[in-house]
């Protein structure tokens, strides 16, 4: 079915009626001058507003062709310009009112297929859709969250969210939790020296969302209702992978029901989120960096960024006396940085490149 535009044929204002962008401030000033001088000729215009002729005539004509102003016996004289805008305003007006219709009729063929699509669905074996376009993946979650009734979970890995992404997800957050929805969410500790992050956090605790931070992540995971879960594609892409089989739905949430246990509440690193988290990320830095890991990859596994990685490293290092990585290794065992607990954990700067 075609749908008509605005600029279509039958859209255009009656001849005549000119473009209103062209009322402007001579217009307006030659407008009120003729209005007070009711049937007077415009020519002694010009010196009372300090216009030139020119200036004058110019905006007379834009006036005339607006329909705010018609010449009778050559004298000109302005009509009530809230009946001119209703003349104008007419065929927009009736623009809108068939493409409400046209919308709502394109509502109405498509509603009757929701149910359709919803017992397909639940009836495919496996349950799971693959939604390749970021703008799909942000419908569908869109949808889920409309739709949830009781909790949603989420993972999300990283340090930095941008901010724009952010404003967004507090306008859809703020209505979910007024439902009654409860929402749980884990971030990586860096997320704690991410300004924008702990404004949004401290903004949606006071509406009951519950926070939690950690060293390591399992990876991004949505999950709506202990029923549909949204996975990343594999090749880090935009994509999502949608899935609803019970079992493995239920597999995921146990996944995060354990880290969720062992993660520690959010606090803002300003106050006490250093004291809270920087024994426990130096400790699995030292772990990761002695399994050989690059820094690369310890950045995607903590959620920070390369540069503060190889900052870490440098710290411990100096800290250490080390003059390279196998030293450092060996003197962090043999001093047991490497075991969980240690009192003598370093203790490096932590902030977030």
């Amino acid at each position: 079915m075609e749908v008509g535009t605005a600029g279509g044929e039958g859209d255009r204002p009656p001849e005549g009626t000119g473009d209103a962008s062209r009322l402007g401030a001579d217009e307006v000033a030659v407008y009120g001058w003729i209005a007070a001088h009711e049937g007077v000729d415009v020519a002694g215009a010009a010196g009372a507003l300090g216009l030139t002729p020119e200036r004058v005539a110019a905006a007379s004509a834009s006036l005339t062709a607006l329909r705010l102003v018609h010449e009778a016996d050559g004298r000109l004289d302005v009509l009530d310009p809230d009946l001119v805008s209703g003349v104008m305003a007419a065929p927009v007006i009736l623009a809108l009112q068939r493409h409400q219709s046209e919308l709502e009729l394109i509502r109405e063929r498509f509603s009757g297929l929701r149910d359709t699509y919803l017992r397909a669905t639940r009836a495919r074996s496996p349950k799971i859709e693959q939604v390749g376009q970021v703008e799909e993946v942000r419908a569908a979650l869109t949808r889920a969250a409309d739709e949830c009734q009781a909790e949603i979970l989420t993972c999300q890995p990283g340090g930095n969210r941008v901010p724009e992404v952010l404003e967004e997800a507090l306008r859809r957050d703020t209505t979910t939790l007024a439902r009654g929805v409860r929402m749980r969410t884990l971030y990586h500790h860096t997320a704690r020296f991410n300004g924008p992050s702990q404004a949004y956090v401290a903004t949606l605790s006071m509406l009951g969302a519950e926070y939690r931070t950690a060293h390591e992540l399992f990876g991004r995971l949505i999950v709506f209702d202990q029923r549909v879960a949204f996975i990343p594609y594999a090749d880090d892409s935009w994509g999502a992978v949608v899935i609803r089989e019970p079992s493995i739905v239920h597999y995921l949430c146990r996944i995060f029901e354990q880290t969720w246990t062992l993660a520690q509440p959010f606090s803002d690193a300003s106050v006490d989120g250093m004291e809270a988290v920087a024994a426990d990320l130096d400790r699995t830095i030292a772990r990761l960096l002695a399994a050989g890991m690059k820094d690369e990859a310890i950045g995607r596994r903590l959620g920070m960024s390369l540069r503060t990685v190889r900052r870490h490293i440098a710290d411990m290092m100096e800290d250490l006396g080390a003059e390279s990585r196998f030293q450092a290794g060996a003197l962090m065992a043999a001093k047991g940085l490497l075991s969980d607990g240690d009192d003598q954990a370093l203790t490096v700067p932590t902030t977030t490149g």
